[in-house]
């Protein structure tokens, strides 16, 4: 009875059973019913009085559902398990949705990061766990329970540094708002080999949907640049920056961002224009992307779901997740 539950709907359920193998708990069995007219429920078929429970739902959107359908589920679940009596509901997203809008930029703006944060909290959840949200500081202020923030970037660190041998690489953000993630990066594969780690920045300025900017800071010439961001969508930003680089004389070009939406256009990323490789982790997983048209081939998947079942650990242990976040800024 001390052990907690773990719960994944259908959409999230393959990211679930990774997690709950990694946490050595067996997933909670769920009932998931449609009615007329688009509506559902979510039941638990075990008790969960007195548990702690952890439910794991990626906010991400595919033809299978929309992300506004999963974010009414799991609230409904989490509303559920509390009338159900459950000690404590932890909410574990790998992919938050609305986190982009979290700040008025043009007049009379909603700041959907808040309203979903509002929505959380009127269900009851005691605690939440999310991945690389697109801007920390207003993901920790949106939320008034408490809240744990996990990053991919140590991972990324690992994966860079197997290959980097002696290799001089440069981390480049593709915008000015992600500097500070892939500063993080620099520091994290600096820690992991004796490789010469560098930091550029390129330019980007958003007008009416319009991207411009060409300005270009950082060491890339006869180097191996590494372009760090937490989201791809359409890919215009990602394929802007590889183009950059190649400019300025970069011998090969990573590009990697934590969540894979891949929205429509993202195949500007195919071909010469494109990275040589295209990195992405398990949040949401690839269901956009069209099978036969060479992106699958090119694309690394890193899985995530280990990370949050060491968080879920610590957090049954009475240990902080922070600590598992610092303890990565250690040379090993």
């Amino acid at each position: 009875m001390n052990a907690p539950l773990l719960f994944a709907p259908d959409a999230t359920r393959a990211f679930g059973e990774r997690m709950s193998r990694a946490l050595g708990v067996g997933l909670a069995p769920l009932e998931e019913r449609e009615y007329e007219g688009g509506e559902h429920k979510t039941r638990p078929l075990v008790s969960v009085r007195g548990r702690n429970v952890y439910v794991v739902q990626s906010l991400s959107g595919d033809a299978a559902g929309s992300a506004n359908d999963r974010l009414c589920r799991v609230l409904f679940l989490i509303a559920g398990l509390k009338d159900a009596g459950a000690a404590r509901v932890t909410a574990c997203l790998p992919y938050l949705a609305y986190a982009r809008k979290d700040r008025r930029t043009k007049e009379r703006d909603p700041v959907n990061s808040r309203y979903v944060a509002q929505l959380f909290e009127a269900v009851g959840v005691d605690h939440l766990v999310a991945l690389d949200t697109h801007n920390l500081a207003a993901f920790e202020n949106a939320f008034r329970c408490s809240v744990d923030h996990l990053e991919a970037a140590p991972m990324l660190a690992d994966h860079v540094a197997r290959d980097a041998g002696g290799k001089a690489i440069t981390v480049v953000s593709p915008d000015f708002g992600g500097a500070k993630r892939a500063q993080r990066l620099q520091e994290l594969i600096a820690v992991r080999t004796d490789a010469d780690v560098g930091f550029a920045l390129y330019e980007k300025r958003r007008d009416g949907g319009r991207i411009s900017g060409e300005l270009l800071i950082g060491p890339i010439a006869g180097r191996h640049a590494v372009i760090a961001d937490d989201i791809i969508g359409s890919g215009a930003t990602m394929q802007r920056a590889v183009r950059a680089c190649r400019a300025a004389g970069a011998l090969s070009v990573t590009a990697f961002a934590t969540h894979g939406v891949f929205a429509p256009g993202v195949e500007r990323l195919l071909g010469p224009d494109g990275p040589e490789q295209l990195c992405v982790t398990d949040s949401i997983l690839p269901t956009r992307l069209v099978p036969g048209r060479g992106l699958r081939d090119a694309l690394t998947v890193l899985p995530v779901s280990a990370l949050f079942a060491e968080a879920v650990r610590r957090l049954e242990a009475g240990e902080s997740v922070v600590a598992l976040r610092e303890m990565e800024r250690t040379p090993r």
